[in-house]
């Protein structure tokens, strides 16, 4: 079944807020600012730390070439709002148009014991500021919800949904931020898009052992130097067409003869 998929909202353009780096606040310190209301940011307990850590996870997996993510960046929303969202992503570099970081473009806040009006508050300074998507996994209803900034409310989305955004190099299924194991199958699928060199090197080594696996099955001898040859190949595309030959061929040389 194809996913549902949510992609981004028109966000009506707003004043030009202080820099991202103007801060109200002391950084690397634990207070922060919303909307002229000084909070401390205390520690997390479970459940909160631990969804916190597979946001990071899976948002970081996800990240397009050109674009960071960040954990608990703090950002000037406002005139009176200074603090940070658990993760977000922005691109890379120097804004030319600020001489500062570029602004996120979307965020994700975890909300455990914080309250509804509180989270709904900061998704508010959030997308004023003109950060384009604010999401929120609601820990106790096991829930996403992005905020709509247009209807001032959260949208639910649905386990089966995708987030899809310019800056996501795949999107980001939906139920991979509420469950371990599904945040390990999209991590994964992730770095099988971003040709990541282990995961291309495993995904080779399997190939290749299934296909000397088929060729014995089949009661073709392998030598040595062809095993060899085999188990190092570099070329997915070759080791597919070793693959297929495999399947009908009679002898080694009909699986291994690029020219048969």
């Amino acid at each position: 079944m194809t996913d549902a998929k949510r992609t981004a909202p028109d966000v009506p353009g707003a004043a030009r807020p202080p820099g991202v780096g103007e801060h109200l606040v002391e950084p690397e310190t634990r207070e922060e600012v919303v909307r002229g209301r000084r909070v401390l940011a205390l520690p997390a307990l479970p459940p909160h730390a631990d969804r916190h850590i597979e946001l990071d996870y899976v948002v970081r997996a996800h990240v397009r070439d050109g674009y960071v993510g960040s954990s608990d960046l703090l950002t000037r929303f406002g005139p009176q709002s200074d603090f940070a969202t658990d993760a977000c992503i922005r691109k890379d570099g120097v804004d030319p148009a600020t001489g500062q970081r570029y602004l996120e473009e979307i965020a994700f806040e975890v909300v455990s014991t914080q309250s509804s009006a509180n989270v709904t508050a900061r998704a508010e300074e959030v997308t004023a500021r003109g950060v384009r998507r604010m999401f929120a996994i609601f820990v106790t209803a096991r829930e996403v919800r992005e905020w709509l900034p247009a209807e001032r409310r959260w949208s639910k989305l649905g386990p089966g949904e995708i987030i899809d955004d310019p800056c996501l190099l795949r999107p980001i299924p939906v139920h991979a931020l509420l469950a371990a194991a599904a945040a390990d199958d999209a991590v994964a699928q992730a770095l099988i898009a971003k040709k990541n060199p282990v995961v291309m090197a495993f995904g080779l080594q399997q190939r290749a052992e299934a296909l000397l696996t088929i060729l014995a099955a089949r009661g073709i001898d392998v030598p040595e130097e062809a095993r060899e040859r085999i188990l190092h190949t570099t070329d997915g595309a070759e080791l597919h067409c070793w693959l297929t030959r495999a399947a009908s061929a009679n002898s080694l040389a009909e699986v291994l003869d690029v020219s048969g």
